[in-house]
């Protein structure tokens, strides 16, 4: 029995010996096709655990005809050639991975030698430019708003300066009495300035500390350019302000200073000519106040109406505004 096992055994094994010279064959052919020597390092194992030897034969035993030798050797050709083509995918992929690693590398390296991708959200030529696009907007404003006052300036000039379109309708004939009782109509005015002030005797403060001031700025007209303005009050109450009440009333102020009273009707017709407003109030018997308007009239050598000057005026300013008028009508006339 042992002699019949040996001579069998050995005969298996000089059947094994061409399988096994082509295996190693596929092996050297595969290793020479990859380019991973560890992979065909390890494939004789990886063929092991995934082929076991009985694949390789038939019913248990090698196959002993050139087909079965043939077919087997296919097998095993087919598995390394398969392993091998995993393998390199899974190289090529982590080639692929590694490169995009290297790229990212050089990107980040290029990056950090040269100037960053992104820079800052504002740069100093942002800043820069910005700065002065803004100065620019603050001095085209600037100039923009100077010409437009400029502007308003000289067109308000030009309409001072004009020559009026035309006259308030302030003024007109009337017939009164002085205080002497001489009839005096606006005639009488002619070719001579006039400053004409509405009020009644009676009145308690207003009317007296408006004629001080008209006779002062009278004097001081006189003084400061040598002109004569005839200083004129005219009554509002023609019932009490009789001739010879007006007349020893205008001495308490000037000399120059002349009265005009009259009846009832003529003081209407002159008030509504000059536009002066004046009624009674308080009235207690004989005892009663006047409310008028408090308003001196400039007319011209022409008895025509120039300017009105109000309350607010102390004698200064009054002066210098009638020589200021006075001084512009001749310049026209002129």
């Amino acid at each position: 029995m042992t002699t019949t096992s040996i001579a069998r055994n050995s005969s298996r094994l000089r059947n094994l010996s061409p399988f096994i010279s082509f295996t190693s064959y596929s092996l050297n052919n595969c290793r020479a096709t990859s380019n991973q020597s560890r992979l065909f390092h390890d494939a004789p194992r990886r063929v092991q655990a995934l082929l076991p030897l009985s694949y390789l034969f038939q019913d248990g035993r090698l196959g002993q005809s050139g087909v079965g030798h043939s077919h087997n050797f296919c097998r095993l050709r087919m598995l390394c050639t398969a392993v091998s083509s995993s393998n390199q995918s899974n190289s090529g992929s982590s080639g692929d991975s590694s490169g995009k690693g290297e790229s990212s590398d050089g990107s980040q390296k290029a990056a950090e030698n040269g100037k960053p991708v992104r820079g800052s959200p504002v740069s100093w030529m942002s800043f820069l430019l910005l700065l002065g696009t803004g100065a620019g907007l603050v001095y085209y404003y600037d100039r923009e708003k100077k010409r437009h006052i400029e502007g308003i300036s000289s067109a308000s000039n030009a309409v001072k300066q004009g020559p009026s379109v035309g006259k308030a309708a302030i003024g007109g004939p009337f017939s009164l009495i002085d205080h002497n009782g001489k009839p005096v109509t606006e005639k009488d005015f002619l070719g001579r300035w006039s400053m004409l002030y509405f009020g009644f005797t009676h009145c308690p403060d207003i009317c007296p500390e408006e004629l001080q001031k008209l006779v002062a700025a009278i004097d001081k007209i006189k003084e400061k350019s040598g002109l004569k303005v005839v200083p004129v009050f005219i009554s509002v109450d023609p019932e009490r302000d009789t001739v010879e009440q007006v007349r020893e009333y205008v001495k308490e102020f000037h000399p120059t200073l002349i009265g005009l009273t009259g009846n009832l009707e003529e003081i209407k017709k002159v008030a509504r000519a000059y536009r002066v407003y004046y009624m009674k109030t308080q009235e207690e018997g004989s005892d009663y106040l006047v409310d008028h308007s408090i308003v001196m009239y400039l007319m011209d050598p022409e008895m025509e109406f120039v300017k009105f000057f109000g309350k607010n005026n102390d004698v200064d300013t009054l002066a210098d505004g009638v020589i200021n008028e006075i001084r512009k009508y001749k310049q026209v006339k002129a």
